[in-house]
């Protein structure tokens, strides 16, 4: 079997948790014994790693609209899938070069949802009009596609109230997953201090991307409600627009300003470096108002960490409230922002759960080891790559 996997993010080229998903299952995949050929199609520049073939934005396209320039890269991965059993594309940005493929070459084409656009409806700040393109370009995917892999539970009820038309039957849940051997605790805090961070202090550790639906506002309010020994360690770059940018910019300078021990690493860190900031956290906190899954929870807990995270999305299969760490209540609009519709009491109960979770830091030792338990025993990449080889199947 011949599988062709059509991605935007592959190594090195990785900024979010899709890319992450993709490198991995990739690995997985090829490493199963008797299983497919991947040959990998992604954005960007020239790859060296065998059956990767990149492409980079055509030259005739400069200067469009964002998702315009993504349609031209999906033509050409389209074409070149000939020859492939099956497609098997990766967010909006693959979508549709997936949909073509299976048209113009007769094969399958399964989707794996890691966001949906039409929950993330603050994109069109980022793409303008090309938010309705990339709309499209997934709807069209999914109601065609021969199946669609959910990382979620929670997932799978977004997708099915997103897009009615689809078969129910159509749609499987396959978690995300973690590399328990890449992701465990160290010992070091020479990296931690290097970035201005005391390792005897408690600290509150985020990681992830600049955008709405990582709740970054949110936690900075509530961060200014913590106990004052309590390190806010942000390690959050690439903002989606520079509207995101100047507001999270201006609240941590507010922050800073009122309290020490606000460390905001806006570079993007090694493994090494984020080992450490998760192994040395007292808590990991998550304030997404939408998250699928959640790739970085499951890094935070390998590493053993507690987690504190939004009940909302996939968090709560991840992240065990009681067990592994704290669910935060939040009640939402229903305008595909995802906003809290009281944004005062979220950020009141979120800075009460935190302040919980770094007050007993015994506790939160027992959660991470908890954490990590749970991240090795339900969440490797071997069994995520048989769950997804039966999807396959199933479409062969």
């Amino acid at each position: 079997m011949r599988v062709d996997l059509l991605t935007k993010e592959y190594p090195p080229e990785i900024y979010g948790g899709a890319g992450v998903h993709v490198q991995e299952l990739v690995a997985a995949l090829r490493a199963v014994p008797g299983g497919p050929q991947v040959q990998v199609r992604c954005f960007g520049a020239a790859r060296t790693e065998p059956d990767a073939t990149a492409y980079p934005e055509p030259a005739t396209l400069t200067g469009a609209n964002a998702a315009v320039r993504t349609l031209g890269v999906d033509l050409a991965m389209a074409q070149d899938a000939a020859g492939a059993d099956l497609v098997h594309s990766h967010t909006w940005y693959a979508n549709l070069a997936g949909h073509l493929a299976s048209l113009l070459h007769g094969v399958p084409h399964v989707v794996t949802a890691h966001s949906l656009e039409p929950l993330r409806p603050w994109k069109a700040e980022q793409l303008g009009g090309g938010y309705r393109v990339s709309s499209w370009a997934e709807r069209t995917a999914f109601e065609a596609a021969a199946a669609v892999v959910a990382v979620s539970a929670g997932m799978r009820a977004d997708i099915l109230r997103s897009y009615p038309a689809l078969d129910p039957a159509r749609v499987h849940v396959v978690h995300n997953g973690i590399d328990a051997a890449q992701w465990e605790r160290v010992e070091g805090r020479d990296l931690v201090r290097a970035n201005g961070v005391d390792p005897d202090r408690p600290s509150v550790v985020f990681v992830g991307r600049i955008t709405r639906q990582k709740g970054l506002p949110h936690l900075l309010r509530a961060a200014a409600q913590l106990p004052p020994q309590v390190q806010l360690v942000l390690c959050a770059g690439a903002p989606d627009t520079p509207e995101i940018a100047a507001e999270v910019a201006g609240l941590v300078q507010e922050l800073q300003r009122t309290r020490d021990g606000v460390v905001w690493l806006q570079r993007h860190l090694s493994r090494a470096e984020l080992l450490e900031h998760l192994s040395q956290a007292t808590v990991f906190v998550c304030p997404s108002v939408y998250e699928p899954l959640g790739i970085v929870n499951l890094e935070a807990m390998a590493c053993g960490a507690a987690v504190v995270g939004t009940a909302t999305g996939g968090i709560p299969e991840v992240v065990q409230d009681g067990t592994t760490g704290w669910l935060v209540p939040i009640e939402q609009v229903t305008d595909g922002t995802g906003a809290p519709v009281e944004p005062d009491r979220f950020v009141a109960d979120l800075a009460a759960t935190l302040t919980e979770a770094v007050s007993d830091p015994d506790r939160a030792r027992a959660f991470g080891a908890a954490g990590r338990t749970r991240a090795v025993e339900r969440f490797s990449w071997d069994a995520i790559a048989e769950r997804t080889l039966q999807v396959y199947r199933s479409v062969l």
